[in-house]
């Protein structure tokens, strides 16, 4: 085994679990080649990387639970990765940890179009499963930007959003069911196919705590009837002020669209270069504003987004005739972030969140911090919800830029706050925004969260590090670490509404 530590008791205690692990799931199911596993050793945000002392390919939800038990007998941290898409450093891997790889369990276990519900394994792509249930009427309505690659057992870690969270919700109002792994290695089953099952509501808790209070095996989630009719138009506007008022005057009017997502001019060229998706020339914000719906409804209401988007300055408007033209609208946007390299050597991506009618102040805010810095902002976001996604560009081989651009970075997290916001919308804190969780919240607030996290994981293994600021331990503020104890396992699954 290649060992990646200098340090003999942790090698040690790794080998212990190896043996463990290569006796009880199988040793073709684990990864300790160092190269091999450098190949797991950051998610979406290069910017931070660290090498797991161990990968294990779970395959099905048994591979995980033994995983886990094997951790929590020995007290080694772990970490679940799905297909490593996110954008916050929550599947980053711990140097002297297990990293548990869910992307091999891809089944579909059930698709009910009756109920409305599909059973899944947490590494089933999300347009996976649309794929699956588009022939009988249905869809996975979250939709990631990422929604080619990534996994819905990341989707719920993240409590991911998309571009049709405007009127679907996020991934929490989709989910009614998972079967989850503890930090000491019990499989339980929380809620199911009902919609509302009595008892605290466990599922909420566990649906955007990216992974630090378990590992979730299988989902039931609600699926979308797809919609009897969708209308897709790009506007094209002068700038932001003006496409950011006819975003307030769209939904000031009652009228709530599926979608309304904006680029700015920086984004525009960048996906220009990228893939060629033939915005509005001269365009220095361009907003992209779909309807679904009945027939009737829709019609009605676009004509009313037409009205709205020309009395405030639209300039060109182009309206998808199918879904040829929808999807090449939409492809600019689809590939924004991963076009911003075409503009910039590095970039930081960044997500908080603003009440929508503090859209032009803010930006405004943003590009003259971008001027007295000196750097570039490319911004990206769900103009009908308020999610910023504000890319900040720079060379990392110039010195000072990769610190400047973090500068700049945090800076447009405290825009958000003060403007009554929040730090993040849809990509979560994992590694990269625990540092800003003290600008938004109390000590108080803090440790309050932090006794949820420990009554699920006491011993603090499960996918340590992330979102809280600092190691804060269990019942350290009364100057004693609570460890706790929980009966082991059993074969089964327990039931747990």
């Amino acid at each position: 085994m290649s060992t990646m530590s200098s340090h003999p008791a942790v090698d040690s205690t790794i080998e212990r679990v190896r043996t463990e692990l290569a006796r009880g799931i199988g040793a073709g199911k684990l990864i300790t080649d160092l190269q091999r596993r450098r190949t797991y050793e950051c998610d979406g945000l290069a910017q931070y990387a660290v090498v797991p002392a161990l990968v294990v390919l779970a395959e099905d939800a048994r591979d995980v639970a033994e995983t886990v038990r094997a951790c929590a007998e020995s007290g080694v941290p772990f970490v679940a990765r799905g297909s490593g898409t996110g954008l916050s450093g929550g599947a980053l891997p711990h140097a002297a940890g297990v990293l548990i790889v869910t992307s091999r369990m891809r089944s579909i276990q059930q698709i009910d179009p009756i109920a409305q519900r599909a059973v899944v394994d947490p590494g089933v792509i999300n347009l996976q499963l649309t794929k699956a249930a588009t022939p009988d009427g249905y869809y996975f309505a979250p939709d990631p930007s990422s929604q080619q690659v990534c996994s819905i057992g990341g989707n719920l870690a993240e409590n991911s959003g998309g571009a049709h969270c405007l009127k679907y919700g996020f991934t929490t109002n989709h989910v009614t069911g998972v079967d989850f792994v503890t930090p000491d290695g019990q499989t339980v089953a929380i809620g199911g196919m009902a919609p509302d099952p009595p008892g605290y509501d466990l599922l909420s808790v566990i649906v955007g705590s990216e992974g630090t209070l378990g590992v979730v095996t299988r989902a039931t989630v609600r699926l979308t009837r797809l919609p009897q009719s969708v209308r897709c138009l790009l506007a094209g506007f002068p700038d932001t002020d003006s496409a950011g008022a006819a975003t307030s005057a769209i939904i000031g009017s009652g009228c709530i669209p599926a979608a309304i997502e904006m680029m700015d001019v920086l984004a525009i060229e960048a996906a220009e270069q990228a893939v060629h998706c033939n915005y509005p020339a001269g365009a220095g914000a361009v907003l992209i504003v779909e309807l679904d719906g009945p027939g009737a409804e829709v019609e009605a209401q676009f004509a009313q987004v037409e009205a709205f988007c020309r009395e405030h300055g639209a300039f060109e408007l182009r309206i998808a005739a199918n879904e040829q033209e929808r999807a090449l609208i939409w492809r600019g946007r689809k590939s924004a972030f991963a076009a911003v390299g075409r503009i910039s050597p590095d970039y930081l991506v960044q997500d908080g969140v603003i009440p929508r009618t503090a859209l032009p102040e803010v930006l405004n805010a943003i590009a003259e911090l971008a001027r007295e810095r000196g750097c570039r902002v490319a911004n990206v976001f769900h103009a009908g919800d308020g999610n910023l996604h504000p890319l900040v560009l720079f060379d990392g081989d110039v010195p000072g830029e990769a610190e400047r651009a973090e500068e700049v970075s945090g800076a447009i997290l405290d825009l958000c706050i003060a403007h009554g916001g929040s730090i993040t919308g849809e990509h979560g804190v994992g590694s990269d925004k625990a540092k800003y969780m003290p600008r938004m919240f109390t000590e108080q607030d803090l440790d309050t969260m932090q006794m949820v996290r420990c009554a699920f994981d006491p011993a603090m293994i499960s996918n340590p590090g992330k979102v809280f600021p600092t190691p804060r331990l269990c019942g350290e503020r009364s100057g004693r670490r609570v460890t706790g104890t929980r009966p082991r396992a059993g074969a089964g699954v327990a039931k747990v509404f």
